[in-house]
């Protein structure tokens, strides 16, 4: 297990709606799963995804960004007709092995537990580490081939907090492996939402829902939490009262970021 950080400081995290976030750590600037399109549905197998809300942000207004990291490409409110326009103006996309195949233009594949080393702008490293995620209930290899692959990632770096980024992960013990590994966290970005799709899974949910977010937080030893990828989209079954509802509930309220 990784020793505390020896940074309490939190980093600061802003969130613009579904699952898109920007953290400033180590100096560099990291954008999670890009989303920027206007209201509207989108046709994916099996069925329609609507997105029922704008960003708060326009991508001209996020100035430079150092490294998105980029839970899957293969999903609309993931990544969306803008988010694609944006990769080509960002040095690296960090992404699952096949998902940095298709989209090329330099994108990095991170396979489980594999690990990648940037550079700080005033010296030093970061370590961003692959973690393993899975898009919905049970095995892997009964999931994958539904909904496809997803990777989380683990950032650390001398004296830095370390912090974890979800993707769109339904299992708590994949969490779990990466707490032994990382734990205790200083901040989690948990993708959550409970999103739900008939067609898929007998309609069992492919993400957390927000019950299952303060087991992770707790498995994690998360001071805090920060949630995503739980607005803007119809298939989104939890919200941000149920978020509030359940970390009261667990008496870890206190935790709970908003933004």
């Amino acid at each position: 297990m990784a020793s505390t950080s020896a940074s309490t400081e939190q980093i600061p995290v802003r969130v613009f709606g579904g699952p898109t976030a920007l953290f400033e750590y180590g100096g560099l600037r990291f954008l999670t799963d890009p989303t920027f399109d206007t209201p509207g549905d989108y046709q994916v197998p099996g069925g329609q995804l609507t997105k029922t809300a704008p960003s708060s942000v326009a991508p001209a207004a996020l100035g430079h960004i150092d490294v998105v990291l980029l839970s899957h490409d293969e999903h609309p409110d993931n990544l969306d007709n803008s988010g694609r326009a944006l990769l080509a103006d960002v040095p690296l996309t960090i992404t699952t092995p096949a998902g940095a195949q298709r989209l090329g233009n330099g994108a990095q594949g991170l396979a489980d537990w594999e690990s990648i080393e940037l550079d700080r702008p005033g010296g030093g490293t970061i370590t961003v580490t692959g973690v393993p995620a899975v898009h919905g209930p049970g095995a892997r290899e009964d999931v994958e081939p539904i909904t496809g692959q997803v990777v989380g990632f683990v950032l650390t770096g001398e004296g830095l907090p370390t912090v974890y980024v979800s993707g769109d992960n339904a299992s708590l013990d994949l969490v779990k492996q990466i707490a032994e590994r990382f734990g205790p966290v200083e901040t989690a970005i948990l993708f959550v939402g409970a999103p739900r799709l008939p067609v898929l899974f007998d309609g069992a949910l492919i993400v957390l829902d927000s019950a299952q977010a303060t087991e992770a937080a707790t498995i994690l030893g998360a001071r805090r939490v920060v949630p995503v990828h739980y607005d803007s989209w119809a298939h989104f079954t939890e919200g941000r009262d149920e978020l509030v509802a359940a970390f009261t509930n667990a008496g870890l309220v206190d935790r709970l970021d908003l933004g």
